[in-house]
């Protein structure tokens, strides 16, 4: 395993989980209104979320930096 992996606080964590978490946290509505993604304020689901962050990067980037502030 790399140090750069050991170091990541997401390793292990999956997207998934990390979505979940967030919902349960702020539910979908707080979520799209703290994060400006329109898959988060229409007609929201896990599936569609997925699907759409792991396809661009800068929207993940924001949902995994939300979620590690919620952790600290």
């Amino acid at each position: 395993m790399s140090s750069e992996n050991q170091q990541n606080p997401l390793h292990g964590i999956t997207l998934e989980n990390i979505l979940i978490a967030l919902v349960d946290h702020y539910g979908w509505e707080k979520l799209g209104k703290l994060i400006d993604i329109r898959c988060f304020q229409s007609d929201p689901s896990i599936k569609s979320s997925l699907t759409f962050l792991r396809k661009t990067p800068w929207a993940r980037e924001k949902v995994e930096a939300l979620f590690s502030n919620l952790k600290m």
